[in-house]
């Protein structure tokens, strides 16, 4: 398709990248969205917990939303949508991917990037319940490159996968990881990191055969943590090489259910192999918007209603 023209004009304040950035990810509150979580046992005994909300009356339609690194289900990003597409008649399940619904998972593994197969066990899943027609399933960050890649793997998917939204895809994870190592981005990639060796750290003494105090201790950026942890957790030969197989980038092509993706074009984690505009032209599937503004996941609007989640429910539609 060709490249969308976007139409998101964020107000003043929130023009900047970092702003728009850091507001959306720890000051925006979304309230009134009532959730029910159910664990669900996966095939290798581990398990994921699902935070359902629902649309005022019965709905055959659902959308699977799929939150960042180190995120959750309770964050605004996928409460906002939940709250969006509940209020227009579509049910919405928010994945907790594992270890992240602050239950530890029990396994050495936990989640990453290219995990497809725990995003195939939830489709199953919905599916198996029976009450649905229509799925849609928007990813955020992480998330945004796994559902990309999951729709792009060539596997059969299901008819009733309707469409899918990727928001701010770091559709090249090894120029994504790049710019967090950068400069510009020091203070995101200590937060995340900080985040992710506290979930890690545990699993010394559950697993020491896997990882040693040692090997903890030389974790000292992400890709650090990827090469230690990520990359041997999840039957990778290294952070590079997990980086590779897992971008959604090389799947683009292969895509054949109607896909939005939403990249910024001042998001700072983003390289330019993120901005897929080859892609997007030969595919009619893909449907590219790249708007001036909105940072990462920071597209601020009114009524606390972001441009990515109104655009999400008029794709969908």
């Amino acid at each position: 398709m060709p490249i969308l023209t976007p139409t998101y004009k964020p107000p003043f304040w929130a023009k900047r990248g970092f702003i728009s950035t850091v507001f959306s990810g720890l000051a925006r509150k979304v309230e009134g969205v009532q959730q029910t979580r159910e664990r669900i046992t996966l095939s290798d005994g581990d398990f994921m917990d699902l935070d359902w909300s629902y649309a005022s009356q019965e709905s055959k339609k659902i959308i699977i939303l799929l939150h960042g690194l180190e995120g959750h289900a309770q964050r605004p990003y996928i409460t906002g949508t939940a709250k969006l597409f509940n209020n227009n008649g579509i049910d919405a399940v928010g994945v907790n991917f594992r270890g992240c619904s602050g239950t530890p998972n029990l396994l050495f593994r936990s989640y990453h990037s290219g995990a497809t197969e725990d995003l195939d066990a939830v489709v199953k899943h919905v599916l198996a319940k029976g009450n649905y027609q229509e799925i849609y399933i928007k990813g955020i960050s992480l998330g945004a490159n796994m559902v990309l890649k999951y729709v792009g793997e060539g596997n059969d998917l299901a008819k009733e996968i309707k469409a899918v939204i990727a928001v701010s895809a770091p559709c090249d994870l090894s120029g994504s990881c790049g710019e967090l190592l950068s400069l510009k981005n020091r203070h995101y990639a200590i937060r995340f990191l900080g985040h992710l060796k506290d979930k890690l750290k545990p699993k010394i003494n559950q697993f020491p055969e896997n990882i040693s105090i040692s090997d903890f201790n030389s974790i000292k950026t992400l890709k650090d943590f990827d090469d230690i942890y990520t990359a041997k957790a999840h039957g990778f030969k290294n952070a590079l090489d997990y980086y590779e197989k897992s971008s959604c980038l090389q799947f683009l092509p292969n895509i054949k259910v109607p896909s939005l993706i939403i990249n910024a074009l001042n998001d700072s984690f983003l390289s330019a192999k993120c901005y897929p505009v080859k892609e997007a032209k030969q595919n009619p599937n893909i449907f590219l918007e790249m708007p001036k503004h909105g940072g990462h996941v920071g597209f601020v609007n009114k009524k606390n209603v972001y441009y990515n989640e109104q655009r999400a429910l008029e794709f969908v539609n």
